[in-house]
């Protein structure tokens, strides 16, 4: 695995430049490591829940999970306001920069992630592919 780091400033949108970076940097298979950082927007969408919620405040990263891939990525958020109140769910474009987001991603060559659609769940679910010459594989398949 190679890591990379990467700083996000005020008002940039989270997901849209983890987005744009797996994009750019041609990226089969990547996970976010670590991020700190701070919303001043925040979009997300609850378990079971059809559409996300918009909220405006400050708000602390407190988790940023996820597997990322230029043929889609996947993210959960968890960020706690001002009395420590936490929220998590599914990370959407609107997650605007307050002060900086540190993150780490960690890129892994052996593999290929894709997005396949599951009629099991009725999503675009993770679909891996080793690409290496090693023995590398879904130890779960």
């Amino acid at each position: 695995m190679e890591a990379v780091a990467l700083r996000l400033k005020p008002q940039q949108d989270l997901k849209t430049n983890l987005d744009d970076f797996v994009r750019k940097q041609q990226i089969e298979a990547a996970c976010i490591l670590t991020c700190v950082g701070s919303l001043s927007e925040a979009n997300l969408r609850y378990a079971n829940q059809p559409e996300g919620t918009a909220q405006i405040g400050q708000f602390e990263i407190v988790s940023l999970t996820g597997v990322m891939s230029m043929h889609g990525s996947h993210y959960h958020i968890a960020i706690a306001d001002s009395t420590g109140h936490t929220l998590g769910g599914h990370l959407l474009k609107g997650c605007l920069i307050y002060t900086t987001a540190e993150i780490i991603v960690g890129i892994l060559p052996q593999y290929r992630f894709r997005r396949e659609f599951d009629s099991a769940s009725g999503f675009r679910e993770l679909a891996i592919e080793s690409i290496a010459a090693s023995n590398c594989q879904n130890p779960l398949s």
